[in-house]
């Protein structure tokens, strides 16, 4: 069950308009919270608050060089929802559920 929660807690995170499109944006390459915000008709602590969820699902990861925050996508963190979400849709035979019996 502990696999299909963390799915889901990432899943959720999704759900956000705003949160696919800084992911669609760091999917180009490392950027800085000023060029993210040039986007977005939000506030700079409207724009912290969608980094620190993104940071806590481990999606995202981030990086200070003087006054400013970089971010960039976790590449490992991605792939492993893409499987994820890949194998339930797909039915393949490494399907989260097979991983759960053999846990227990």
């Amino acid at each position: 069950m502990e696999h299909y929660i963390q799915l889901s807690k990432k899943l959720k995170v999704l759900g956000d308009a705003n949160r696919l499109k800084i992911l669609d944006l760091l999917s180009c390459g490392e950027l800085c919270a000023c060029e993210i915000l040039e986007h977005f008709d939000f506030t700079q602590p409207t724009l912290s608050h969608h980094m620190k969820v993104l940071m806590d699902c481990g999606l995202v990861t981030a990086r200070k060089e003087g006054v400013w925050n970089y971010y960039s996508l976790c590449p490992e963190s991605c792939q492993s929802l893409v499987d994820n979400v890949s194998n339930i849709l797909l039915n393949s035979g490494s399907c989260l559920c097979h991983q759960e019996r053999e846990d227990i």
